[in-house]
């Protein structure tokens, strides 16, 4: 016993000279946007060789990886993150249709360029992207670590830099929630929005300090590793645009500083990554290439500072959880002010009660965040003493409650159009939406819609409509002496108001009831008495209405996937009636359809359309008019290929559209249609719905453009050879 405390006494002091000789090793990463990929490289030669980092720092990319690599994750870990993970849509905030609200489905995605405004005033956006796609992805990475809010209790003791916006100072973030410090470090200008943390409006620490050696000698390193992808300044013949002037200018300082800090260096590594740029994230695998490259080459010098570290620590690593589920006994809300809880757990689709992971939280407020009403959604976990946890949301509602919007269309009926869409929040009370289209050119038209989104509960609105164009077409529905005239002008005017309630459920399906007043205006010059053209009909109706809608199409345009149903019902109770021919009706309409795709570039889509008339044998006016291509109609309209606008009509009528369209390059498409449909005045009152079928195809090539599709095809009918070439340019409004 006495012999064992005696060689304790002795040993123990000389292990603990040995840790104090034992040189501190610190490893700074410089920002270089997606340059920094090249960073995964040196980490991977350093768990090879065995180094034990004492610190780590980095800024704005280089923050991100080694953020990452201070909580465990290793560098072969890292380097597959960054091989599955799509940068370009991350940093885009692109989420897929799916989480769009149904009201977004239905009555946006009409235009693509959107501003805000502010007190009156259009501004720009403050960065392409929000970021909150990088937050989400930051918080799942760094799941267990966010109980830690001071850095240097990290596996690997860690900091980071960031740049205050409003003065330009370094802010050094080194205690708090680690996936905001690294989002704000990584805050890219006009790339990513700033961050607001303490207090502060943050952007990318690139701008002040991208390569922090000073800061991380500071803290007692004895031997210190750089790792740089910063760029170089231009050549006077490379200067030849706005933009790579500007550029050169915002590297000035960054280049003078970061190469003072250069010289503190014991192992300063240059990646050749010159050839790339900070947003090339599609070009990862050549950019780990170039690191692997240049990482290879200190294989001996990694080795020869591992040897010197004589004691081995046991590597820390906090394990990734974030598939573990939570048990939610509370939820709480902070920040929520113009929106209420409802809406909020409504969009989020969370209760108290649920079990939910990090990656399905994530899957949340992605729908919560494609309400576009928040700049940040943050939030934490706070384990309670039987288990459980509390979920507390820390939101960001956006100040651009009014936006403005533009988009442009052509089509044969319409002709020209210019969109201005005008959208406030917030107007008249919580939860609200104001959206205004005011379209302009040969047929001025507009569109108005309030609607009171309240979330998990039932939500109401207001929408109004005018509608106008002129058409040389076959609809007819004057007077029986008058039906052997093969086509009229046509003038048609509706101007429609709807009051209705809604609710909708997982953003798939929209169920709703209301009443409409609708006002029809139908005239014609073609036939005239007296001198003075035929007035079809100037009446006004008054209905009630229901409908069930289903919406899973992961596009607008250029389907791939998905369901889509558009059931309704109108009641017409009563009406004006101007031609004193009117009885109360009831009428239903349909649509069905889905999407597949095969190979990624064949996609068949079929849709499959029907329409009812019960007790209405006097008024035509709404009859079901076939014919034409095109997607804006509105009333009892139907499009029909291989036949002309409203050229067909009856009461009831069944029809069948089957598409191919084949992406023989990106974003252009080859298609051929065939559509078939029968009309009657009741097509089910016999088995044979085949009979008298109407037939017509098309053949087509469609671009999908910034402004919308851009669509030329070729229609025929076989039943009475007629062809046609169509063409409509933008999106569909």
């Amino acid at each position: 016993m006495k012999t064992k405390f005696f060689l304790l006494c002795i040993v123990f002091p000389f292990l603990i000279l040995a840790q104090q000789k034992q040189p501190k090793v610190g490893l700074v990463l410089s920002g270089g946007g997606a340059k920094g990929f090249a960073h995964i490289a040196v980490l991977k030669e350093i768990d090879k060789a065995g180094i034990q980092l004492d610190y780590i720092a980095g800024t704005s990319m280089g923050a991100v990886i080694g953020g990452l690599y201070a909580v465990g994750f290793s560098g072969l870990e890292i380097e597959d993150i960054a091989k599955k993970t799509d940068f370009v849509n991350i940093l885009r905030d692109k989420l897929p249709r799916s989480t769009a609200p149904f009201f977004e489905k239905e009555f946006g995605e009409a235009t693509k360029l959107t501003l805000p405004v502010k007190n009156g005033v259009i501004g720009l956006p403050k960065g392409i992207s929000k970021g909150q796609s990088v937050l989400n992805l930051l918080y799942e990475l760094l799941d267990t670590a966010e109980n830690i809010d001071d850095f240097s209790k990290l596996p690997i003791p860690f900091f980071c830099i960031a740049t205050d916006v409003e003065n330009g100072d370094e802010i050094l973030l080194e205690k708090g929630s680690l996936p905001m410090a690294l989002r704000a470090s990584g805050s890219f200008p006009t790339l990513l929005n700033p961050v607001t943390l303490n207090g502060k409006m943050l952007v990318d620490g690139g701008i002040v300090n991208n390569f922090p050696v000073t800061i991380m000698k500071s803290k007692g390193i004895d031997i210190l590793i750089g790792v740089d992808v910063e760029g170089k300044l231009f050549d006077r013949e490379k200067l030849n645009s706005a933009i790579s002037i500007l550029n050169q200018i915002l590297n000035y300082k960054m280049y003078d500083r970061s190469s003072g800090e250069k010289e503190k260096l014991d192992v300063y590594i240059h990646p050749d990554i010159f050839e790339f740029n900070v947003v090339d994230f599609d070009k990862k695998e050549d950019i780990l290439k170039k690191g692997d490259d240049k990482a290879k080459e200190f294989r001996q010098i990694f080795k020869e500072i591992a040897a010197k570290q004589i004691v081995k620590r046991t590597k820390k690593r906090i394990e990734l959880k974030n598939r573990d589920k939570r048990f939610i006994s509370k939820i709480k809300l902070n920040g929520n002010k113009n929106y209420t809880r409802g809406f909020v757990l409504g969009k989020l689709n969370i209760k108290e009660g649920d079990s939910i992971s990090r990656s399905e939280i994530t899957q949340k407020i992605n729908l919560l965040s494609a309400t576009n009403n928040y700049e940040k959604i943050a939030y934490t976990f706070k384990k309670q003493e039987d288990k459980s946890y509390h979920l507390n949301f820390i939101l960001k509602e956006s100040k651009e409650n009014a936006a403005l919007s533009i988009g442009a269309h052509y089509d044969l009926l319409y002709k020209s159009g210019v969109l201005v869409n005008y959208s406030q929040k917030h107007l008249l009370k919580n939860n609200d939406l104001l959206s205004l289209d005011i379209i302009l050119g040969d047929n001025l038209r507009y569109n108005l819609n309030y609607f009171v989104d309240n979330g998990f509960y039932i939500s109401y609105g207001f929408r109004s409509r005018y509608n106008h164009f002129r058409a040389n077409s076959k609809f007819n529905p004057v007077a029986s002496q008058f039906r052997d005239i093969n086509t009229i002008n046509l003038k048609y005017t509706d101007i429609s108001n709807q009051i209705f309630v809604q609710t909708t459920f997982d953003r798939r399906f929209a169920l709703g009831l209301g009443a409409e007043h609708k006002h029809i205006k139908a005239s014609t010059e073609t036939v005239t008495i007296n001198n003075e053209g035929i007035i079809i009909d100037n009446s006004d109706y008054f209905n009630l209405l229901g409908y069930l809608k289903l919406d899973t199409y992961d596009k607008k345009y250029f389907v791939t996937k998905g369901y889509f149903a558009d059931l309704n019902f109108k009641w017409y109770v009563n009406s004006t009636d101007l031609n004193n021919n009117f009885n109360s009706f009831i009428q239903t309409k349909g649509t069905l359809g889905f999407a597949v795709t095969f190979w990624d570039k064949l996609t068949f889509q079929n849709t499959n359309e029907a329409g009812f008339t019960i007790n209405n044998d006097e008024t035509t006016i709404f009859d079901f008019y076939l014919g034409g291509y095109n997607q804006n109609y509105i009333n009892t309209f139907i499009s029909l290929y291989g036949y002309e606008f409203a050229e067909l009509s009856d009461r009831s009528f069944l029809k069948s559209e089957f598409l191919f369209r084949y992406a023989f390059l990106e974003k252009h498409y080859a298609s051929f249609i065939a559509n078939y449909a029968r009309l009657d005045g009741n097509v089910f009152k016999d088995i044979d719905i085949f009979k008298d079928t109407k037939s017509g195809y098309a053949l087509g090539y469609s671009y999908d453009s910034i402004i919308g599709p851009i669509e030329i095809k070729y229609s025929w009918s076989p039943d009475n050879n007629q062809s046609f070439w169509l063409f409509n340019l933008g999106f569909w409004f």
